[in-house]
């Protein structure tokens, strides 16, 4: 017997599951049942379980107690893995102040929550994560909170470098970094040399970061290139552009999947250009919540969309 709690339009179903059918209550839908079946290892019903789909292993977590093997029951399919996930990790300092906490502590919550989406990023397959880490606009914040999450950022790089390197991941800043610590610029830039050969998950990471800027900076790029004579006005178009932004640092430089924590429906200044197309899922959990489970739900969630590109 498995416990099984889910969270669904604000509406909490606790359900000890057995052989007896499920309530029909009306707020149980068909995606809730779906969200539920990841969370107990279940594969789901839209998907195909032919013998020649290449399914991705899932976190022990994801799996049903009754699995005979890791994997087993895999539901998510890599074919229809996003290749490029971008987080906005909001509600640090709300999930603080909830606690009687200094804003600190949230901050130190907020990358732990990191370290598991880094994690089950490798482990699922997807190629690039792209992380909300400081926005230009922080700076307004007061002084002593940005020197925390400045202090934090300098220390958890440090502790988790070689991790990451292990790993085989990659590290990549986009964002004005000339503004950061210098002993944090010297930092970084190592971060980025010694792990530029990795290939297995290319963590970006958006730091003194707007979109807005992102498109200044590329149009500037761009300009200068017509000053020198490299190229034409008429050359202009959507490619000669994006070779500017900040995220042509990888081959997918485009989201499949937005994920917003905290409950808020915007995209803060994030990626304004690189997001057209992308499928956006937002979560009420603050992000030093946001765990495997939420995660698992979100990639659900995108697999059963049907993507249109604006057709």
């Amino acid at each position: 017997m498995a416990e099984a709690i889910y969270q669904w339009s604000g509406l909490s179903i606790e359900k000890l599951v057995s052989s007896e059918p499920l309530p029909k209550n009306p707020a149980f839908t068909k995606s809730a049942m779906v969200s539920l079946q990841i969370k107990l290892g279940l594969p789901a019903p839209h998907l195909s379980n032919s013998l020649d789909l290449k399914q991705v292993p899932l976190p022990p977590r994801a799996l049903s107690s009754s699995a005979k093997h890791p994997g087993e029951e895999a539901a998510l399919l890599r074919e229809s893995m996003p290749r490029h996930v971008a987080v906005i990790m909001d509600g640090n300092r709300r999930w603080a102040r909830m606690r009687g906490l200094p804003v600190g502590s949230g901050y130190e919550a907020g990358l732990r929550a990191l370290k598991r989406t880094v994690e089950l990023s490798s482990n699922l397959g997807i190629r690039v994560l792209t992380v909300f880490a400081f926005s230009s606009d922080n700076w307004f914040r007061p002084k002593v909170e940005v020197d925390v999450l400045m202090a934090l950022f300098d220390r958890g790089l440090r502790e988790e470098l070689q991790n990451l390197l292990s790993a085989d991941v990659r590290i990549s800043i986009i964002g004005d970094s000339s503004k950061l610590f210098n002993s944090l610029q010297a930092l970084l830039a190592n971060a980025i040399e010694t792990t530029k050969k990795n290939s297995k998950l290319h963590l970006i990471i958006a730091v003194n970061y707007t979109g807005r800027s992102d498109v200044v900076q590329a149009c500037q790029k761009v300009a200068a290139k017509v000053k020198d004579g490299v190229i034409e006005p008429g050359d202009i178009d959507e490619v000669v552009f994006e070779r500017e932004l900040g995220t042509n640092c990888t081959d997918f430089p485009h989201p499949d999947l937005l994920i917003r924590t905290s409950g808020e429906l915007r995209v803060s200044n994030f990626l304004l250009w690189q997001l057209a197309h992308t499928e956006l899922y937002f979560t009420d959990s603050l992000w030093p919540d946001f765990g495997e489970d939420e995660f698992l739900q979100a990639l659900t969630s995108f697999q059963q969309r049907q993507r249109r590109f604006g057709c």
